[in-house]
């Protein structure tokens, strides 16, 4: 193999006022918002109509129209499960350094002329403001395909220790004997693009179910994995209802894995499909998910209340909290209280929600209209009850867009509904403790929730910091010290948790990768034995 390159992270732009970057970014989205394309299936490398078409729009305008896709269904997804499998054959025996100079060259171009496209079309499908969708669609995607090229060579750079004299033994690092199927959530354009192309760079196919809410710019990912010279066939690219692809998708004898983000229902429910009819399959598919999550801040008395303040609002509403690490419950002590509102409040009361076109809007509009009613139930919830105060926002409007303002729910109550349950959406719910009680609140933070991807812990007491994350261990897969807990980094910060949030598979690292490969170990014997008798049977 030829010499290890070594990865480094994507550098962020910052689209500050009069920059070139936001003048290009701003005249390709309005460019992009003028047109209405019709994006296909693609499978086998061609694309494909089925007449079966939904609407791609925007949150912030969602009456506006970006484009039609076309759906699959039983017929699509045969073809796309032969089509892999034809694939297969000879992408299986491709070398790794072949593979990885494809994902490579799909990270150039990204850097490149994709940029603005991705970025663009993140911002119109759903609403991320520039920023957000920076360090998402361009950097993080980038990141993933330069790191996992790396994490693969060093991978396959693992041999085994000894190869006594007359004999060599070595690892050969093969894909799984069938296709991946990839089902990809509407909120990260990178988890979309990283989750059909991490098996495909381990020699696996895929097949990819997009999110419904967000396919414009996975179309555009794949046209750019075909420029980037991926031959078709290796991920098929098939929109479309869950149970119209999934359905047959988990019912056929070739699949050997499932790369999963979304609801923890939906993955629950895909395991126990998998189980009950594991005698279907060629193999014992890989299963790695990654779900909800309930993340926590606990603040120590001893926390700088600026750093606080800022932690919160960054870490509950960018954007309008649909990551499932969004920071969605908060335990503060009471004796900072009265003066972290204050702080909190004032902050707050600057942050504008809108179109992400308007560079200045912090806040956005949620994804579609069963996630707006799903969240403004909660906070219709928490506005009649005796239990918890509205201190922010708690107000909303769909006439235009999805809009929800950044909502602060105040709760005597550390069970209250919103203190439990995945909102994934601007809503921050928070829990004041008395600090006598630090004891009993670290179990309560560890205790309340099912999931357990994220949490930060923020203070300067240094024994009460440690304290902390050794009672909190099986509590967050991510946990962050004196910082919010969202905003992981390829090849700093892998991604996962465990619990109910997932199967804790650590994307954006060589863990994730070693998932999609089925190790052969071989023995080659130089002096091969031409005689049964061992030593030991010879007479005294």
């Amino acid at each position: 193999m030829n010499q290890i390159i070594k990865a480094v992270n994507e550098p962020i732009k910052f689209y500050k006022s009069g920059s070139s970057e936001r003048k290009s970014l701003q005249a390709k989205y309005d460019e992009m918002a003028g047109q209405t394309i019709e994006i296909p299936l693609i499978i086998g490398g061609k694309d494909i109509t089925t007449g079966d078409t939904d609407n791609c729009v925007m949150p912030h305008d969602h009456g506006h129209i970006l484009a039609t896709y076309h759906k699959g269904g039983e017929n699509e997804v045969k073809l796309a499960v032969n089509s892999a499998m034809d694939r297969w054959k000879s992408w299986s025996r491709t070398s790794l350094d072949e593979r990885a100079a494809i994902f490579r060259k799909a990270a150039e171009l990204l850097q490149g002329p994709w940029r603005d496209t991705i970025n663009a079309a993140t911002m119109l499908n759903q609403s991320k403001n520039a920023f957000q969708a920076e360090i998402d669609s361009a950097c993080e995607l980038i990141d993933f395909f330069n790191f996992n090229a790396q994490y693969a060579e060093e991978i396959y750079e693992n041999q085994p220790l000894i190869s006594p004299d007359g004999m060599h033994n070595h690892f050969e690092y093969r894909p799984l004997e069938g296709f991946v199927f990839a089902i990809t959530p509407f909120n990260f354009t990178s988890i979309a693009g990283n989750l059909p192309s991490a098996p495909a760079l381990m020699g696996n196919v895929a097949l990819w179910k997009p999110a419904s809410s967000a396919v414009l710019p996975c179309y555009y990912i794949m046209k750019m994995l075909e420029e980037a010279g991926l031959p078709g066939g290796v991920i098929n690219f098939i929109p479309g209802s869950g149970g119209t692809v999934g359905n047959p998708v988990l019912a056929d004898p070739n699949l050997a894995g499932v790369h999963f983000t979304g609801s923890t229902e939906t993955f629950q429910h895909i395991w126990k499909t998998i189980g009950t009819q594991i005698d279907r399959y060629k193999t014992y598919p890989r299963i790695v998910g990654e779900t909800g999550g309930k993340d926590f801040c606990l603040a120590h008395e001893s926390v700088d209340l600026d750093e606080l303040a800022t932690a919160m609002i960054r870490g509950a509403f960018e954007f309008q909290g649909q990551k499932c690490s969004a920071m969605s419950r908060a335990y503060i002590p009471s004796i900072i209280w009265d003066d972290l509102k204050e702080k909190y409040l004032t902050e707050l009361e600057t942050v504008t929600v809108g179109s992400p076109r308007d560079f200045t809007n912090f806040v956005n509009a949620v994804i579609d209209k069963p996630a707006f009613d799903s969240i403004t139930d909660y906070i219709d919830f928490a506005n009649l009850s005796d239990d918890a105060e509205i201190i922010s926002g708690g107000t909303y409007d769909d006439s235009t867009g999805y809009f929800i303002q950044p909502t602060t729910i105040l709760t005597s109550d550390p069970y209250f509904k919103t203190m439990e349950e995945e909102i994934f959406g601007p809503v921050l719910t928070i829990y004041l403790y008395d600090p006598a009680d630090w004891d009993s609140t670290l179990e309560l933070v560890n205790t309340t929730s099912p999931y357990a991807l994220t949490g930060c812990v923020m203070g300067r007491d240094k024994e009460a910091i440690k304290q902390a994350k050794d009672h909190l261990t099986h509590s967050a897969g991510n946990f962050y010290i004196n910082d919010k807990p969202t905003g992981a980094v390829v090849g700093q910060q892998p991604f996962g948790g465990s619990r109910a949030s997932g199967t804790n598979d650590k994307a954006g690292s060589e863990l994730n990768l070693q998932r999609w490969i089925s190790i052969r170990t071989v023995k080659e014997t130089f002096d091969t034995p031409k005689d049964y008798r061992y030593p030991f049977l010879q007479e005294d």
